[in-house]
């Protein structure tokens, strides 16, 4: 029991040591797996080919690609200028009112992407711009930029959901219903926030500007494409016409045609769309079989279930541990990203939320939301770089002066659900039939 103690503790200190020196997660894990496996658990070699062919042959990992070109071509043609003037025609006259756009448009975006990063970049572009012409304060306009793109991976289709789904053996139906709710419910808690903190500080945004009812007539019109891609693929997706890797197609698709509709897309643009799926897709897989490969080997070497039995042992209550989890995710938010902080640890936590009979839905749900928070908090949250460097123009600190109120919504988000467990489980009970 002390040299499988001594094993871990020493395997988690080169995986530290690793990431410090400025290795690549998916390598540092990779490395620290091959060592334990050859080294400690004395298996042949090929159990690495068996074990990452086993993470990665599912037929729901293929929903994600296609999810992420859909995000990447809408993205990268900025067709979504339209989408955000057409919504601000109808939240424009709210308190801090291109705040409120941005915050609805993400909501929209995210129903076509599932991507922080997407949001970031796409909204970084095309409404800072227009609300510092306005005369926003550069730290609210900013923050509501980064925290809105905390909705994209909640809002179905999510690729975070889809990778935990796939990974768990989980149905991706019933996780995208799993996350509508609660994104929902985020969104009208940040926009809830950006009114009161204008109402507190009126100099944060100027006077809110009022559209025509014939303005807001045409913004519908214009709003309506993308209006009929969210409901062509979310409803092929939950009314069971659909797989989610079908809807994925679907999506792409018609994010092509819609592109081509405006006269956006380009062949270098979908060049470049189809890069950037790549990129992301074989990173994102790539680190979930080496965390796979490493999971097999704290296993055989018995180090997983040892730490199930010593947490369930502890005599605390379900939700103690849960707490206890989210606060991990809070200080391991600092350091490293959403997708890392998935296949880093939920090798070890699984069995224990699996162990207190936790409906591994709604934690796919909470985690997500303990996750996404720490893209916004300093010293390292990624969408506060990814926003940085689309408006290079001001300083970090800006960033996140402006993102951290927006922690509170997103925390009061994480208590309800707690809570009221079934804002989470419902959709997917109606969707399922039960």
């Amino acid at each position: 029991m002390g040299g499988d103690i001594l094993f871990a503790v020493a395997l988690l200190a080169g995986l530290l040591f690793l990431l410090l020196i400025g290795l690549e997660i998916a390598w540092s894990v990779g490395v620290i797996a091959l060592v334990g496996l050859l080294f400690y658990v004395d298996q042949p070699v090929n159990q690495i080919a068996y074990t990452m062919w086993d993470s990665l042959n599912s037929f729901a990992l293929t929903a994600m690609p296609l999810f992420i070109l859909m995000g990447s071509i809408l993205g990268n043609t900025g067709v979504n200028e339209k989408l955000f003037s057409a919504i601000n025609k109808w939240v424009g006259h709210l308190p801090g009112g291109l705040v409120i756009s941005v915050i609805s448009g993400n909501a929209v975006f995210a129903a076509m992407s599932g991507s922080a990063m997407a949001a970031t970049a796409t909204f970084g572009k095309i409404a800072f711009p227009a609300m510092e012409k306005r005369g926003y304060s550069p730290s609210f306009a900013l923050g509501s930029i980064a925290s809105g793109s905390v909705l994209a991976p909640l809002i179905p289709p999510s690729i975070l959901l889809i990778l935990y789904g796939a990974w768990q053996g989980l149905s991706i139906v019933d996780l995208l219903a799993a996350g509508l709710i609660p994104g929902l419910m985020l969104t009208g808690l940040l926009l809830l926030t950006a009114v009161v903190m204008v109402k507190i500080k009126p100099e944060l945004a100027p006077p809110p500007t009022h559209s025509t009812w014939a303005e807001r007539g045409r913004a519908l019109i214009d709003a309506l494409p993308f209006i009929l891609v969210i409901l062509g693929v979310l409803g092929a997706i939950f009314g069971g016409v659909m797989t989610p890797t079908e809807g994925g197609g679907l999506g792409a698709l018609l994010s092509i045609i819609l592109t081509l509709f405006y006269r956006r897309l380009t062949f270098k643009i979908l060049r470049q769309s189809l890069l950037d799926t790549v990129r992301v897709t074989s990173f994102s897989l790539f680190i979930m079989a080496m965390a796979t490969l490493v999971a097999h080997v704290f296993n055989s070497a018995g180090i997983i279930p040892m730490l199930k039995d010593a947490i369930l042992g502890l005599g605390v209550g379900k939700y103690t541990i849960v707490v206890g989890f989210f606060i991990m995710y809070l200080v391991m938010g600092m350091f490293f990203d959403s997708w890392s902080m998935l296949f880093l640890t939920f090798p070890f936590v699984m069995p224990i939320i699996i162990g207190l009979d936790i409906n591994p839905i709604w934690w796919g749900v909470i985690y997500v939301l303990a996750a996404e928070q720490s893209t916004i908090t300093p010293p390292f949250g990624l969408v506060l770089f990814v926003l940085r460097t689309v408006v290079p123009e001001h300083s970090m600190a800006t960033v996140v002066k402006g993102s951290l109120p927006y922690l509170i919504p997103i925390y009061t988000n994480i208590i309800l659900l707690i809570l009221f467990p079934d804002l989470v489980l419902w959709l997917p009970r109606i969707l399922s039939g039960q």
